[in-house]
């Protein structure tokens, strides 16, 4: 009798995949690195990973942690997974390293002495807060900068270095000397203490604590650790020293820790980002599997090949050939204008064209630019075009005052003792309650070390009576708020407070323009706090969960609209974006690569790693633009192509006579640069190199500069010497600057100038 042989039906989420991209979506236990190229799908691959788990019945969907940087990138992963798997997946810990670890913190606050209902402080939280400090101590706030004290309160965190380690350190408490903050540590205990006392966290303590619950307390460090059988990181190359330190943790039960991500688009370092994380990954797991996506599924082979040259000049990375079977497409192109305005007209002006050539929409256009500043000349083009743009990076709409105000309110109903809510909304609307009378009542509470709310309860027994009754009052109405938390939905209490509180009928009566906006700014807040109960299938509707969701909206949340307009961004923000047509701006030296990122090897190449992250968001045609004359701190100043051109393959060389296009200096000579025809002429045919007599004027001999020299740098600003470093290859200096702390600087490219002594 014959055999007959079944085919293998493939599971449908693995219809698609190539065979690497398989293989990273199979091979599901041990440590494994999935090395993911610009636009390989790693995505797909993550989800289809999680999915296949799902599905071969590997784990339950409460066995896995998947942790991701933005929300929506998160949500994705979870639409894509639920494709596949149907609705088993919201037991799934998916999200944020903020919200994922918000929500593990509270369930275990208590054990690290918050509350599980706790705070979540923003930027603005934050400084309001140092400045109380500083207010308190007596200090000079123009010394004591709240943005730099909040800073530097950050930076020590993501290094795992708390106050009192902080304060214990010699070396923070003479460079604080330095620079004239010797009071520092004060200023960060008292913070520290401040937020405990209020129950409230900021964005730094939900990975600290969390690192401190797991590393302080082993039962519990056991029991995730059991927990979790399998661990995924997406965007690997941008975790710091605390996230990577947690996620080891987590996994060295089980050791099945999958890492995605692509050491060329490291490019966030100076938040905290690491890339030794993504570079010795290999060596703290000897047993891993490493997997290289490298088939890039999203752009023309001329971009692709663009993008392999600009990497290759950098020396720390994991070596990998991106490939791409799509059409050559059209060629790279690199426009050379005479000045930043006429670059912003150029590129209006060529967008314009490409539209109507190809049949494309406003939306598949985006200028890309290394500083928000900028935009300002694009706008302006645009405009002049009456062409639709949106810029990305304007005023997040949960940071306007009117938003912030009634999240206040709301936030003061679920945490009592949260100090800053307090502080904001005690007399908005006015109450009668005035400056005098908030210090009081936290004097009250510090002098008598009980929570505020416990002093408001009490206004009675040391304010006179119309202001106690004003207090009161205000203690009734969020008491009646709070009453309501068990019975009813987020949107109900929000409707409630708004009203009650008085905050709609003061918008409400403002008849101004901009009156009449902030109302509808609350409108449009109440309906999405509307939206987001009647949505709550999957999730808690009351008003601790809404107040948790909105506190983690990310900056890289990027703004979505279906109105069509060109985007403008800096390149920061249009990481894991893409475009069918980009024009990257600017390509000029000390703007990009930036002159402060000239100081080091380590930063140039992050600085090229931007570069090519900048190049690979475009599909089908990419355009760069420089400019032989730029506006800089209010003078017109000439400046020279960035080096990433020739980098990428960019040879000025063949432009032959085209040279002979370009005129005298005007800034140098008071004759035109050039007249509007030969301006054209020159910038239509290709780019040419700006002749010598546009260089930017040389900076003190590198030679010259000797330990104890006084020097200024450009935007690091007056600094003393160190040390030096000699090598063979380069001479090194480490200079303490007054405002940026210890650098140690390439002296062939800081452009240092000696200053007198004093």
């Amino acid at each position: 009798m014959a055999i007959t042989i079944k085919p293998v039906i493939e599971a449908s989420y693995l219809s698609g995949l190539n065979e690497m991209q398989k293989k990273a979506v199979t091979h599901t236990e041990g440590p494994s690195i999935v090395v993911a190229g610009a636009g390989s799908g790693k995505t797909k691959v993550l989800t289809a990973r999680i999915a296949h788990l799902l599905k071969q019945n590997k784990a339950a969907a409460d066995e896995i942690l998947a942790l991701t940087f933005t929300n929506k990138a998160a949500a994705e992963m979870r639409d894509r997974i639920t494709q596949v798997v149907g609705n088993g997946t919201k037991a799934i810990w998916l999200g944020t390293f903020h919200s994922v670890f918000m929500k593990l913190l509270r369930y275990e606050a208590n054990s690290l002495g918050y509350p599980s209902n706790f705070s979540i402080y923003d930027t603005d939280d934050s400084k309001s807060l140092i400045k109380q400090i500083i207010k308190g101590i007596d200090l000079d706030e123009k010394v004591y900068k709240p943005s730099v004290i909040l800073a530097r309160i950050s930076h020590a965190k993501n290094r795992l270095i708390g106050p009192k380690e902080y304060a214990a350190d010699p070396t923070y408490q003479k460079e604080d000397a330095y620079m004239r903050m010797a009071r520092f540590s004060e200023i960060f205990i008292k913070y520290t203490h401040y937020c405990l006392q209020a129950g409230a966290m900021d964005f730094d303590d939900l990975l600290v604590q969390t690192h401190k619950l797991l590393y302080d307390y082993p039962a519990l460090s056991e029991k995730y650790q059991q927990q979790f059988r399998y661990i995924f990181i997406d965007e690997f190359q941008d975790t710091n020293l605390v996230q990577y330190r947690i996620a080891k943790k987590l996994a060295a039960y089980h050791q099945n820790i999958c890492v995605v991500g692509d050491d060329a688009q490291s490019i966030y370092a100076f938040r905290g980002a690491d890339i030794q994380n993504i570079l010795h990954f290999t060596h703290d797991y000897p047993d891993h599997q490493m997997i290289k996506l490298e088939q890039n599924y999203r752009s023309t082979q001329h971009i692709v090949d663009a993008a392999n040259r600009i990497i290759s000049y950098n020396e720390r990375q994991l070596k990998k050939k991106v490939w791409t079977s799509n059409p050559m497409g059209a060629p790279i192109q690199v426009l050379r204008t005479l000045s930043d305005m006429e670059e912003s007209r150029l590129i209006a002006d060529n967008i314009l064209a490409e539209k109507l050539n190809h049949q494309l929409l406003y939306r598949d256009f985006a200028i890309l630019y290394r500083t928000n500043n900028q935009s300002r000349n694009f706008e302006e083009a645009l405009r002049k075009k009456n062409i639709p743009y949106r810029i990305i990076g304007g005023l997040s709409f949960y940071q306007r005052k009117e938003i912030k105000d009634l999240l206040a309110y709301l936030r003061l109903v679920v945490n009592h003792n949260d100090t800053e809510a307090f502080r904001r909304i005690i007399n908005f609307p006015r109450r009668g309650i005035g400056t005098t009378t908030i210090n009081k009542i936290f004097s009250i509470s510090a002098e008598k070390m009980v929570p505020l709310w416990t002093v408001l309860g009490n206004a009675s027994d040391f304010l006179s009576g119309t202001t106690a009754a004003a207090v009161a009052r205000f203690v009734t109405l969020i008491h009646t708020a709070t009453l309501k938390l068990e019975k009813e939905n987020a949107y109900a209490i929000a409707d409630y407070m708004a009203k009650a509180s008085g905050l709609l009928k003061e918008l409400h009566e403002d008849k101004t323009v901009e009156g009449l906006t902030r109302y509808e700014h609350i409108q449009e807040l109440l309906n999405s706090i509307k939206q987001f109960v009647d949505h709550s299938d999957h999730h808690d509707p009351s008003l601790g969960s809404f107040l948790q969701e909105v506190s983690l909206i990310t900056s890289e949340d990027k703004e979505t609209t279906k109105e069509d307009s060109i985007t403008l961004m800096t390149i920061h923000a249009a990481k894991g974006l893409e475009f069918k047509c980009v024009y990257l701006v600017g390509m000029e030296e000390e703007l990009f690569p930036s002159s402060m990122m000239l100081g080091s090897k380590a930063d140039l190449e992050e600085e090229r790693r931007l570069f090519y992250v900048a190049v690979t968001r475009a599909q089908l045609k990419l355009t760069l633009s420089y400019a032989l004359s730029r506006y800089r701190f209010g003078k017109l100043a000439n400046v020279q192509p960035s080096r990433f051109l020739k980098e990428m393959g960019w040879d000025n060389t063949a432009t032959k006579a085209i040279a002979k296009s370009i005129a005298t200096d005007s800034s140098r000579t008071g004759k035109p640069m050039a007249t509007q025809k030969q301006s054209n002429k020159a910038r239509t045919i290709g780019p040419i190199l700006a002749p010598a007599t546009l260089r930017i004027r040389s900076s003190t001999d590198a030679t010259a500069i000797q330990v104890g020299h006084t020097v200024q740098h450009l935007h690091f600003g007056v600094g003393k010497v160190l040390q030096l470093v000699e090598s063979s290859a380069m001479r090194k200096a480490v200079i303490l600057f007054h405002k940026f702390g210890e650098k140690t600087l390439l002296l062939n490219y800081a452009k240092l100038e000696i200053l007198p002594s004093t």
